[in-house]
């Protein structure tokens, strides 16, 4: 399949800015600020989570429960905690003992917006105000469904997902690795978040084995592909469309698949898994139209 024949970026643009609006409503509502001593613990949860950014994960919960016919309050409030963990993950990697990065999205890191201990606190809270969210009634009212979601999240974002991945990162710094090592990396790292994501909504909508599947192997290749691009980015994109410090891959001698590949060979690489990631949606016809835009999007995307 032609990256081409799925192209539909003002569809696409729409749907992210409605997505942003809905989650970012739920966002405001699940971290209200309180009236006490703990006030600049919410104000730095906030200021991580409703900085902007891209809202990828969120549209991918809201657009695959869409496909099950999900209602989308439900919806958003699971997009709301993937946004929460996700900025957890970005407070805690632009720490000075991890990336040690001053900027995100554009505007002062966390830790230096309010100061290091605020910020890995806020981290903190934000990951496990990402669990309460999941456990709580209003997100479904099936308990399995929220067990489910519990154990998948856990699953995607610890040792054997995101954090496993990001001590793998810190560990391969200065080292060579093979193109296989790199693909595990990458895959815990940042994919599985992503593929949580897209797993989310169909257990939301209670999918059958093969659909869930199907959304599962969807996942799984957007997520390699969102970060071999990523790595792109880092080599090729301007410091203000980045929103964060560019070249500090190469600077800190992180192991990427530019580093291995070259860059054209990595963006051809992206653009294949791209692909396949749509192909793994065709037995949902249309109605997965804007699933694999998205898919395109995050081969052709600025930042």
């Amino acid at each position: 399949m032609a990256l081409d024949v799925v192209r539909k970026p003002d569809t696409l643009a729409q749907a992210l800015a409605e997505t942003s609006r809905l989650v970012e409503a739920q966002l405001e509502a699940l971290l209200p600020v309180p009236a006490g001593a703990e006030a600049r613990l919410v104000e730095a949860m906030r200021y991580a989570v409703l900085n902007g950014g891209k809202r990828m994960r969120a549209f991918l919960v809201m657009e695959v429960a869409k496909l099950f016919s999900v209602n989308r309050t439900c919806a958003a409030r699971v997009a709301a905690s993937v946004e929460m963990l996700h900025a957890y993950s970005l407070v805690h990697d632009d720490l000075p003992a991890m990336d040690d990065d001053d900027l995100r999205r554009g505007q002062p890191s966390c830790h230096k917006k309010f100061d290091e201990a605020t910020a890995i606190l806020a981290g903190d809270a934000l990951q496990t105000r990402a669990f309460e969210v999941l456990a709580e009634e209003d997100t479904h009212a099936d308990p399995e469904a929220r067990i489910e979601l519990v154990l998948a999240l856990t699953a995607a974002s610890g040792m054997r997902g995101m954090v496993g991945g990001q001590m793998i990162d810190m560990e391969s710094e200065g080292k060579t690795l093979s193109g296989a090592e790199i693909t595990r990396l990458q895959a815990l790292k940042t994919g599985r978040l992503i593929q949580y994501s897209a797993e989310a909504g169909a257990i939301l909508g209670r999918a059958p084995v093969a659909m869930r599947h199907a959304i599962m192997a969807y996942g799984r290749d957007l997520g390699a592909a969102f970060q071999i691009y990523d790595d792109v980015l880092d080599e090729t994109a301007d410091e203000a469309d980045l929103g964060k410090t560019k070249g500090k891959d190469a600077a800190q001698g992180k192991a990427t698949m530019v580093a291995i590949l070259g860059l054209e060979r990595a963006k051809a690489q992206a653009e294949r898994l791209a692909e396949q990631a749509c192909a793994h949606l065709e037995s949902f016809g249309d109605r997965a139209d804007l699933l694999k835009a998205l898919a395109v999007f995050t081969v052709t995307r600025k930042s």
